[in-house]
């Protein structure tokens, strides 16, 4: 069509909401279907972050607010980052949106000109690359493979800088690998970084409270200070607090870049919900107990998958240290042929076919920038989790 915005070709839809959206209508057809592609916890909010958004409601404050925020959240932010994080921010350095990818589009598009450079270390999550594009930039990708543990090295950050970089955008643990750095790893990058002082780090914390075997989570500028001043720290309320519909994301930064970002949010989708700021007020200052335990439940499921992956031949899988995801290697697997004589020639053709055969909805790992490999999602149930599995090897047992 004709009157279709140039721009809008350089970009594709999200990957992960088509797999979700495919896996939704074959249920609503009458199929059996696993869901591993959705990145949300399965468990609920808590009840007095519901209750918090309830007496908002009743005490009516249920209209517009700052467009980057209340007050009361941007102190809830502040103090997260200094009791957590070990991060000083004023209240004019803190920044609310309708979610983690708004602040990612907001920074991308108040800073980003024709010909910048992002780099992505790969495997990435489906929308950095994209939002760069949509802001004019060029995203530059820094490979981090599966013998890296997923994990991107200092001298491959080294080699991916130009005089044109203006961004990293840094995520530990990672979607879709569940990778995270210690801090001894995260220092070998910003030592890296230190040599460069024209590129900026985006640090994309979403999933710094599920981690695993007493790993230690650690943020870029908590790692080297000298970073402060040109690092967006970012989380949000999605993963931790199991409120992805919430729409909440959170970020600090340079004044300036913040001013910037504001701007943006002002003509595009103004201020996040007010209910749900409130509700995000009380999950920031309340009762984090909740947190391990969950913690807890998401490794048993990590080392249920894991365990159950690598039984099947072909099929490397790695144990993550965060995050709710795995991301196997199916090398072992690709040029066999289903018994209808179907090559599996790449993630995505085994993707399709394990969802039609066997009715599990994996995302393939061409959308994430490596293959072949595929995510799965292990927030969902220990029997889902076991029956999926089961599948898969079945699946990957009949190729031939």
């Amino acid at each position: 069509m004709g009157f279709i915005s140039d721009s809008l070709s350089r970009v594709k839809p999200s990957a992960t909401i088509a797999v979700s959206t495919m896996a939704n209508e074959l249920k609503a057809a009458g199929r059996d279907v696993i869901g591993l592609g959705a990145g949300e916890p399965d468990f609920d909010t808590p009840d007095n972050i519901k209750q918090a958004a309830i007496t908002a409601i009743n005490d009516g404050k249920t209209k517009y607010t700052a467009v980057d925020g209340i007050v009361e959240l941007k102190q809830a932010i502040i103090d997260k980052f200094k009791r957590e994080n070990g991060l000083d921010y004023s209240l004019k350095q803190a920044f609310v949106a309708p979610g983690g990818k708004p602040i990612i589009y907001n920074a991308m598009m108040a800073t980003l000109n024709p010909g910048d450079e992002v780099i992505i270390p790969t495997p990435y999550w489906v929308s950095y690359p994209d939002i760069v594009l949509l802001a004019g930039g060029e995203p530059v990708f820094a490979h981090a493979t599966l013998e890296d543990d997923f994990k991107l090295s200092p001298e491959t950050l080294e080699a991916a800088i130009t005089p044109k970089t203006k961004w990293v955008i840094f995520n530990s643990p990672s979607n879709p690998s569940g990778a995270a750095y210690s801090r001894d790893e995260l220092k070998a990058l910003t030592d890296v970084l230190m040599r460069h002082p024209h590129v900026w780090i985006l640090t994309d914390d979403m999933y710094e409270h599920l981690v695993y075997d007493d790993f230690e989570f650690v943020t870029p500028a908590q790692v080297e200070p000298k970073l402060y001043d040109r690092t967006l720290t970012m989380n949000g309320v999605s993963k931790a607090y199991s409120m992805t519909g919430w729409r909440i994301g959170y970020c600090a930064g340079p004044v300036e870049l913040i001013n910037a970002m504001r701007k943006i949010q002002s003509q595009s989708t103004s201020n996040p919900t007010s209910i749900s700021q409130w509700a995000a007020v009380e999950a920031l200052n309340g009762t984090q107990d909740f947190i391990p335990v969950r913690a807890q439940a998401f490794k048993g499921r990590r080392d249920l998958v894991v365990s159950m992956l690598n039984q099947i031949e072909g099929m490397v899988c790695p144990k993550p240290e965060g995050a709710f995801y795995v991301y196997p290697s199916i090398k072992g697997l690709i040029g066999k042929k289903t018994p209808s004589g179907l090559v599996i020639d790449s993630d995505a053709t085994f993707a399709t076919a394990l969802l039609e055969d066997q009715g599990v909805a994996v995302v393939h790992g061409e959308a994430f920038g490596l293959s072949p490999n595929f995510r799965v999602s292990y927030a969902t149930s220990d029997e889902a989790l076991k029956t999926a599995c089961g599948r898969i090897n079945e699946f990957c047992n009949s190729l031939i």
